[in-house]
């Protein structure tokens, strides 16, 4: 690795249980400026919380120094199916020598971001799961389903969601249209909850990293407009590193030049690094501050200081919409400002994603064979 892209900030020893609770993620973000976003990621008031940078790539003039939001969702996918498998495997009895996934997704825009007519869509997510173990090709089939049921990640995909929104201008809560409007009392601009950027423990490990590895060509800017269909397709791969739950993880961009980034998750309930619900709530947080950025790029909008908080809610074997409050601030009109909320919810690739009904696609293999 070449870059570190993500710290603890503080270590409370606890991770999400999910254990038919509901446990819901606290996502703090902001703009840093180009296309850097950082957040703060926490499950709840005392779990673990971690600071996450976020960037784009060159082909939408990022620096390229973090990894990029569809990474992080790939990311978070793999590695809460990996939670539920081993969970699952544990329940019947049964000992993972070897666990591997491969997770495939593929994004499309359609329209324009410079007339507002821009429309993010999202194809199912491919999964290649493979297991080495002594336990029978039945069993092992009964393993994964039952994780794969269980899984929030896999139940956001599969399950049709309505996000909530709220918006701040200058200061002030303003209504919202054309997008549902979240039911919460108004929350704390991470502005004012935070004086001063908060800083890693010492002897901190860095658990997301750039990798030195690009993919084959040269990079090309991606065009703001199309009247065709312009696709994005991502592949992660990861593993399970060990029985106590480190997953490991890369992710990158099937375009020409991109790079690829590493992760580490954590999904012993432990604090050695993000778990996967942790990683997909922070990457569907920095799309939905990219397509903000791009817009406010592509019609030179006098807004700035973006910030948001998220609440993402997971449960097992459940989905819900996840409640998302924006704070922005500069000399556009009111109007303009609440338009450029609806705006980049409709492009958000990801919010797409949780809108529409995607069950993933799931093969295994087993000791090398498919299972049938």
């Amino acid at each position: 690795g070449v870059q570190t892209c993500a710290l603890p900030i503080s270590r409370a020893g606890r991770g999400p249980h999910l254990d038919g609770s509901r446990e819901t993620f606290k996502v703090e973000a902001r703009h840093v400026g180009g296309h850097v976003r950082e957040a703060v990621v926490a499950a709840g008031d005392d779990a673990s919380a971690w600071r996450m940078l976020s960037d784009e790539g060159l082909h939408l003039k990022g620096t390229d120094l973090a990894p990029f939001p569809f990474g992080y969702f790939n990311a978070g996918l793999q590695a809460d199916l990996i939670r539920c498998i081993r969970n699952s495997a544990a329940l019947h009895g049964v000992k993972l020598d070897v666990l591997n996934t491969v997770l495939d997704n593929e994004y499309w825009l359609t329209g324009s971001f410079a007339l507002g007519t821009g429309q993010g869509h999202a194809e199912p997510a491919r999964i290649q799961i493979d297991v080495r173990s002594d336990a029978p090709q039945t069993t092992i089939g009964k393993v994964v389903a039952a994780a794969v049921e269980a899984s929030p990640a896999m139940a956001l995909l599969r399950t049709p969601l309505v996000n909530t929104f709220a918006l701040y201008v200058n200061g002030r809560r303003r209504a919202v249209s054309d997008v549902a409007a979240s039911p919460a009392t108004d929350v704390v601009d991470p502005f004012l909850r935070y004086q001063a950027p908060p800083g890693a423990p010492a002897n901190a490990d860095a658990v997301i990293e750039k990798l030195s590895m690009r993919e084959d060509g040269e990079i090309a800017i991606a065009a703001s407009a199309t009247t065709t269909r312009i696709t994005r397709k991502v592949t992660g791969r990861a593993r399970l590193v060990d029985a106590s739950g480190m997953t490991a993880i890369e992710t990158w961009l099937q375009l020409p030049g991109m790079s690829h980034f590493a992760f580490r998750s954590d999904e012993s309930g432990g604090d050695r690094a993000p778990c996967g619900l942790a990683l997909l709530a922070a990457g569907l947080a920095f799309c939905y501050m990219t397509q903000i950025a791009r817009y406010v790029e592509t019609m030179k909008l006098a807004v700035g200081s973006v910030r948001l908080v998220q609440f993402s809610p997971f449960l097992t074997g459940g989905a819900e919409g996840f409640d998302t409050h924006l704070f922005l601030n500069g000399e556009a009109p009111d109007e303009m400002q609440t338009n450029l909320l609806t705006i980049a919810a409709r492009t958000c690739y990801l919010h797409a994603t949780m809108a529409a009904a995607l069950p993933p696609l799931v093969s295994v293999k087993h000791n090398g064979s498919p299972l049938r």
